[in-house]
């Protein structure tokens, strides 16, 4: 990882410092992140830190490895980050994002990159947001093994920020998954989400800024207010405001998919899909997964829909089905399995911490407009 470019002698250094560039700053930055990174380290990582590049070896014993790439930025969550000036859990959303799609072609993360662009490189902040990405890295298995933080004055103000990622993962050839396993009668197991992640914040500024909502308002007395004393908030939500709640940090499946997968394969069963819900939602993500002639068919009435997404559907007039097409209704992932093996797939992920449901089935279509319905 490096900071903003140029040399410590001479006129350039001046030249930079006289644009506004603070090379000293992005050194020290560089310096605070290194414990971080360090952390995330695997077996395979060749080299250190600071290098111009990086590199990385393929896990030992493979057959015939494939390797599988992804890249995705936060989007305008960042923007709330700011407002908030809070850059502590961006980062898992930047890692959940790519590492996540990953898995959903059977690949394991290996490795890494980041890319952090910031009006001004003040150490400390550039610092927590590069420990939120290497935290979201361990929770994926991958190693964060380079990135560069480049300060932009002129284009972007001394506090705003933007970040996007790159993730390199990799899986058998003959373990890939590529949307041609599922078959009708198949069963849709769908995991719970931590709330909004990372997708639909356009609208959800929008509403906000239009109800003139403000960030530190108590969450639970918002629900209450907007959608009346009935509707109790999750627990985890009750002492968080309402912009701690809009941060709540992109949950990451990939390690809890693998060990999925590997207990269905013990059990004789098989993964035979997964799809990422995030921009497009529900409809937009879990037909992906499925080959031509087949379609999902979901029940939404089996799993809750998120409090935060019943809150921005009142006020943006936004129905129940809207929610699950602009957001990731309550799922964050969902998986195809065979209809024998749902009991293995729900026991693995409750042992993995997570909440499951079976939220539906895979259906043969005769119309490309079904590959997506609900009942």
């Amino acid at each position: 990882m490096s900071s903003a470019p140029g040399a410590k002698s001479g006129g350039a250094w001046d030249a930079y410092r006289r644009a506004g560039v603070d090379i000293d700053a992005g050194e020290r930055a560089v310096e605070l992140m290194r414990g971080s990174v360090a952390a995330t380290r695997r077996p395979e990582v060749i080299g250190g830190l600071g290098g111009f590049a990086s590199a990385m070896a393929l896990p030992a014993g493979m057959r015939d490895p494939i390797l599988v790439s992804s890249t995705d930025g936060v989007g305008t969550k960042t923007a709330i980050a700011m407002a908030l000036g809070r850059y502590d859990g961006v980062g898992h959303d930047l890692v959940a994002m790519c590492a996540d799609d990953l898995v959903c072609a059977g690949a394991e993360p290996l490795f890494f990159l980041d890319y952090i662009a910031v009006g001004r490189v003040v150490p400390e902040r550039v610092a927590a947001m590069v420990a939120s990405i290497a935290d979201g890295c361990g929770l994926a298995g991958c190693s964060l093994i380079g990135g560069e933080t480049a300060e932009h004055p002129g284009l972007m103000e001394p506090d705003e920020f933007d970040m996007a990622g790159f993730c390199v993962g990799v899986v058998e050839r003959d373990r890939l998954l590529d949307g041609t396993a599922a078959r009708a009668g198949d069963a849709l197991i769908g995991i719970a989400s931590s709330g909004l992640h990372s997708n639909g914040f356009s609208v959800v500024r929008r509403i906000v800024a239009e109800e003139d909502l403000p960030f530190g308002e108590g969450y639970a007395e918002l629900v209450g207010r907007i959608l009346g004393p009935a509707t109790v908030p999750e627990p985890e939500t009750l002492p968080l405001t309402l912009g701690e709640v809009l941060l709540t940090p992109t949950l990451i499946y990939s390690r809890a998919i693998l060990s999925l997968r590997r207990r269905l394969d013990e059990a004789g069963s098989e993964l035979r899909g997964a799809a990422h819900i995030t921009g497009g939602g529900l409809p937009g993500n879990v037909p992906r997964v499925l080959p031509e002639g087949l379609g999902a068919r979901l029940h939404p009435g089996i799993w809750p829909m998120p409090s935060v997404m019943r809150l921005i559907g009142a006020l943006g007039g936004l129905s129940e089905a809207e929610l699950r097409s602009t957001f990731n209704g309550g799922l964050g992932m969902v998986c195809v399995v065979p209809a024998g093996g749902v009991g293995v797939a729900l026991s693995s992920l409750a042992e993995d911490g997570l909440t499951a449901w079976q939220v539906g089935e895979v259906v043969a279509i005769d119309a490309p407009g079904a590959r997506y319905s609900e009942s």
